[in-house]
C-alpha cells in the first residue's frame, strides 16, 4: 500500500490485527520501525497498541523520500508478524 504524506505533517496510522485472522490471539508487544532511518527522514513520534490493534504517529520526511513504516507484532501464543506501508514524501 502506498500513501502520501506531507513533509510537515504529524498523522496517525494504524493496522487492526484483529480483522485479518487473530482466533483468540492477543497483541503483546508491538513495535515500528522505518526504512531507511536517516537523519530528517520520516520517523515514529509516538506509538499505542492495545489487544488487536496498533498505532503510531508518523512525522517528518523529506520530500520526495520513499519510506517503509513496519509494525511488528507478537501474539499471545507466541506467534511474530509484521505488516508495512509505504510512505511518499510530498509537498501538499
Amino acid at each position: 500500500m502506498l500513501l502520501i504524506k506531507d513533509p510537515g505533517a504529524r498523522i496517525d496510522y494504524a493496522f487492526d490485527w484483529g480483522d485479518a485472522y487473530l482466533d483468540g490471539q492477543t497483541i503483546e508487544d508491538a513495535s515500528w520501525a522505518v526504512e531507511p532511518d536517516v537523519d530528517g527522514g520520516v520517523a515514529v513520534a509516538g506509538a499505542s497498541h492495545d489487544l488487536l490493534r496498533c498505532a503510531a504517529t508518523i512525522a517528518g520526511g523529506v520530500a520526495g523520500g520513499l519510506y517503509r513504516v513496519t509494525n511488528r507484532v507478537t501474539l499471545s501464543d507466541g506467534q511474530i508478524d509484521e505488516r508495512s506501508i509505504m510512505l511518499r514524501v510530498e509537498e501538499r
